[in-house]
Order: C-alpha cells, then structure tokens, then sequence
C-alpha cells in the first residue's frame, strides 16, 4: 500500500464495496459441509438470489466456487484451496499471539499467558507483565497442573478425555515432587467444571494457585476444532473481574474467537 492510500486523520481507507459484498457471499460456505443450493446462499449471505447469482458466475470463472452439473449445487473451487493453502504457509501462529497479547496487556494492565500442551501438559510459552507487576510464580516454560489451574482446565475441557485422565495420572503419582504450578485434582472431582467451561468458553480456578492472585483462561481453537493454545488473564482480586458479563472476561473472549479465526476457525464451540 502506497502513502497515498494510506488512512489519515484515524479514518478508515475508502474500500470497494462490490468486494465486500462479493466476500460477504462467499461466508456461508465457511460452516457448511455441503454444496449449497443458490437460494441457500442468497439467503445465508442477505442478498437477493439475482444478486448472488451474478456473484456466482464471475466466481466460477476465477474458480473460487464450482457448480456441480446435476444438482446446480455450489461448494468453494480450487482457487479457493490455493488461497488458503498460502495463508497457512505465511501465517506465524506465535507472533500472531504475541502482538495480541500485548495489546490485551495494555487495554486491561493485566498479565496474559499463552499456554500450550507440552510434554509434561500446559506448559507457558509467551507471558506479557501487566502495569501491576504482581509477583507470580510464573514464566515462559512454566508447566501448569491440569486440575488445579485456569490454563489447564481449559485445556482439560477441549483436549480428548482420555489425554486429560491420563495427564492427571501423571501427576497424581509427582506425589508433590514437582514445580508444576497449581495443585492436582482427581477427574472425578472436575467433570461438573469441563462442562460450564464448554458452555461458556473460558475457565476459572478455584482454590486459586497463588492466594490473592485470580485468572481466567480460554481456548484458542484452529480448523479443525483443535484447541491450539489456552490465552490466560491474571491479576489480583482487586483488578481482575471474574463476572462473565464484565470488560476482562468479554476483552478475553473477543481476543481468542479473533485468534481461533486467524487459525481458520469458524465454529465456536461455545456459547456467543
């Protein structure tokens, strides 16, 4: 982009709206699994079937859909496939991460963590001090206990039940001889937890690790529904608000759907 058409004054750039509805068409294909019929893309998309259908044809010559001859159905073409197999190669999930994070740090001045499933379970991979600077027991290649901390009850909630069962058996014969941070839990005793958290999309922990210190994690999920990471706020009782309907729960919430987006998520596996 050259100087010229560069925003000015914080204003959006003049866009081209015939290629913001021409997208805007293409989103329903995004969550279904089927060829669509032309009506049901007219529909989906808000525009009229006429519309939609001049859209169509210009697609099909650039390949980015394609019609299937019996049924008149249309599903993503090839060209499609080539976009999306560039953004893979260019994408850098862990820098996408990190400028994310830091910008949550400095709307909320709360400590962000990434987490990810490491050998030994959630293990810290990025972590962004917030203005506090309170005292943690927590830095990049800290492993979290799976039962016992926000980061790991996320994980608990989304990875499959038999990795999870095995990762507390795990710990659970540590008897104590560990730097895992977070105490263990049997299965057992967070079943009825695993099921809020998939409800409602982020995790909370309770007895809390560090007294006095709170946080709240979510998941961050790629194309196919895996989770890929656990994001997690951490701050103290009194500037850190656990109420779902508050600003650091929802500022959480909005940063890790954007991100599940950029890994080409498209289906929250939660409630909105």
């Amino acid at each position: 982009m050259n100087e010229k058409s560069q925003p000015r004054n914080g204003t959006e750039a003049r866009g081209v709206q015939s290629v913001e509805v021409g997208l805007g068409i293409l989103f329903p294909f995004l969550s279904v699994s089927e060829p669509l019929k032309l009506r049901e893309v007219a529909e989906r998309a808000g525009v009229p079937p006429a519309q939609a259908h001049a859209y169509m044809v210009s697609f099909r010559r650039m390949g980015l859909v394609e019609q299937d001859e019996q049924t008149g159905r249309y599903r993503l073409g090839p060209y499609a496939l080539l976009l999306a197999i560039a953004r893979m190669r260019s994408f850098d999930p862990m820098k996408a991460a990190a400028t994310a994070i830091e910008a949550l740090t400095e709307e909320t001045g709360l400590t962000v963590a990434i987490s990810v499933w490491g050998s030994f379970g959630p293990t810290v991979v990025l972590i962004r001090k917030g203005v506090d600077q309170i005292y943690i027991n927590t830095s990049v290649g800290t492993v979290y206990s799976v039962s016992g901390t926000a980061a790991g009850m996320v994980f608990a909630a989304f990875m499959p039940e038999a990795t999870i069962k095995a990762a507390i058996r795990s710990e659970q014969r540590e008897a104590g001889k560990t730097l895992r941070v977070g105490k263990t839990r049997a299965y057992t005793d967070i079943c009825g937890e695993i099921d809020g958290i998939r409800h409602h999309g982020f995790a909370t922990i309770y007895p809390r690790p560090v007294p006095g210190i709170l946080a709240v994690g979510a998941p961050v999920f790629d194309h196919t529904d895996q989770i890929q990471m656990a994001v997690t706020l951490i701050g103290t009782e009194k500037n850190l608000d656990l109420d779902p309907a508050g600003s650091a729960v929802r500022q959480l919430l909005t940063l890790t759907k954007r991100l599940s987006f950029e890994y080409g998520h498209v289906n929250p596996a939660f409630a909105e």
